[in-house]
């Protein structure tokens, strides 16, 4: 799917939820949540082409794959949390969709600590004693 067909989904679906709104306001926010995920299962599938090229990039680099791993769960951590939260903020619901990214962002945090130690360990090697 190409971003141009993305974008004319995206103007459809709006023009169709700005006329449903006033009627049938439920129906408007569900036929918004449908087109956001859909347009979020579409590219899901483009993925695994950036995440192929990765662990190759990894591996003769000689980078241990448990820190590509976590890394690319960190990155998925992030749009599922973004994602999460912007289909609460449409609903209206600004004080949760503000508790999705800081559990996003907490979730981020406990993953990355193992990565930042080895590099804080890394910097401390390389400094003379």
């Amino acid at each position: 799917m190409s971003i141009l067909q993305i974008v004319g989904i995206g103007f459809l679906a709006t023009v169709l939820i700005l006329v449903i709104r006033e009627q049938k306001p439920m129906f408007a926010y569900l036929l918004s949540a449908f087109v956001g995920v859909a347009i979020f299962l579409a590219f899901v599938g483009k993925i695994d082409n950036v995440i192929t090229v990765l662990e190759d990039l990894a591996d003769r680099s000689g980078i241990p794959t448990v820190y590509l791993k976590t890394m690319l769960k960190i990155i998925g951590i992030a749009y599922i949390a973004e994602f999460g939260a912007q289909i609460v903020r449409d609903a209206g619901l600004e004080s949760i969709a503000s508790k999705i990214e800081f559990a996003g962002k907490m979730l981020i945090l406990v993953m990355a600590v193992p990565i930042i130690s080895v590099i804080v360990e890394t910097v401390l090697n390389l400094l003379p004693a």
